[in-house]
């Protein structure tokens, strides 16, 4: 079986690499984080002192990293080391800039590079059911996919370099509007009498239904494993729909798109990520209903 390297062990690469192991790969793993390391070694990787040596003698290298920067600054430490031919994903959600950018450099040195930024959020990484959405060169995915489906539910490849990041910034530019629909719909419903349980039982067979409603409702009750349930602990933080959604707008207005919900929905989660750190994305109903005022009639 394939060696691989695992950079980035997260809330979403911790469990991504744990997947890796239990599929019976060797994971050479590297993260800064003290609690981190000690995590991927309960779950059997093999903890590296520096990234460098994560990415040495690997046939896969997969990073899951916070921003662009730091995808590039990582690449431009492991590529140099890395055998020739080496198989660098990238799993983190960055800018199609970037992402085009770290690819150009794997390929100048001789490495195949893919984006593969995922969907699915921690459950989805601990049940190994993300979605992932790769972009670059037909052959090299093929040889990644069989990798990816121990981490997957999903692997599709939706074409060359960075247009895996293109489907992620725009599936997640609709599920943070979505969600702000949705909680508008459900404070209003609560304004003029509707329980959430009768809003849930009409709107999700019908033409309102969405994800966000039948598998991440903002309000207790309807869905028991949704954050709600949970006084709004993550689950897909706030400020990681914030950072996805300025991805989102800011390629809007590079490509003179007229995305005034799209920019809208990044400006409310923006501001509410600076008041509210720390919870899951689908609290913004919170903020909504705060934000509402008395019934004027």
């Amino acid at each position: 079986m394939k060696k691989i390297g695992f950079l980035g062990l997260g809330h979403m690469g911790g469990p991504m690499a744990a997947n890796l192991v239990k599929a019976g790969y060797e994971v050479c793993a590297f993260d800064p984080a003290p609690a981190a390391q000690e995590r991927a070694r309960a779950d059997g990787a093999t903890v590296m002192t520096t990234a460098r040596e994560a990415a040495v003698d690997r046939d896969v290298v997969i990073t899951m990293l916070p921003d662009g920067k730091l995808v590039l600054d990582v690449y431009a430490e492991l590529l140099p080391a890395a055998e020739p031919g080496t198989l660098f994903i990238d799993c983190s959600t960055i800018d199609v800039a970037d992402a085009k950018a770290a690819a150009a450099q794997a390929e100048a040195v001789g490495h195949r590079p893919l984006d593969a930024p995922v969907s699915g959020g921690v459950a989805g990484a601990t049940a190994g059911t993300l979605t992932f959405m790769v972009g670059g060169a037909t052959a090299d995915f093929a040889e990644a996919r069989e990798v990816l489906e121990v981490m997957g539910g999903k692997v599709v490849h939706c074409g060359e370099a960075g247009v895996g990041q293109a489907a992620k910034i725009c599936n997640n530019m609709l599920l943070g509007i979505s969600m702000i629909g949705l909680s508008e719909a459900l404070v209003l419903g609560e304004r003029l009498g509707l329980s959430h349980q009768s809003f849930f039982d009409v709107v999700s067979t019908a033409s309102g239904q969405s994800w966000a409603l039948t598998s991440y409702c903002p309000v207790p009750g309807p869905v028991p494993a949704s954050p709600a349930n949970h006084d709004y602990q993550p689950g897909f933080a706030t400020a990681l729909m914030s950072k996805d959604l300025t991805l989102a707008a800011n390629a809007l207005r590079a490509n003179g798109i007229d995305g005034r919900l799209g920019q809208l929905a990044a400006a409310i989660y923006e501001r509410f990520n600076h008041t509210d750190v720390g919870r899951d994305f689908s609290a913004i109903i919170t903020d909504i209903r705060d934000r509402s005022g008395e019934d004027t009639e």
